[in-house]
């Protein structure tokens, strides 16, 4: 990111997605991330049913991954209290 907030498209990814210079792309949110879309693909649907297709297919996938891990049944040896100290003197 350079100080007038541009972004350099990595040789790789321009190449892969038919990106040149002067073609436009679209900024789009998905929640913790940003995803980049070339003008001309086309862009997620926005209605309310598409949404909540996007989130019954997240909610299924974090669900096959809790699936795979184990509740933790022990003592962690750590408090939250000790994540604010950290780094503090005492």
């Amino acid at each position: 990111m350079t100080s007038k907030l541009q972004v350099t498209v990595p040789k790789a990814i321009a190449d892969l997605y038919r990106i040149k210079p002067g073609d436009e792309i679209a900024w789009v949110p998905g929640g913790d991330t940003i995803r980049v879309i070339p003008r001309k693909a086309r862009l997620p649907e926005k209605s309310a049913a598409a949404s909540l297709r996007l989130f019954d297919d997240a909610t299924k996938r974090q669900q096959k991954r809790a699936e795979g891990v184990a509740p933790s049944t022990g003592p962690r040896g750590w408090a939250r209290e000790d994540l604010y100290r950290r780094g503090r003197a005492r």
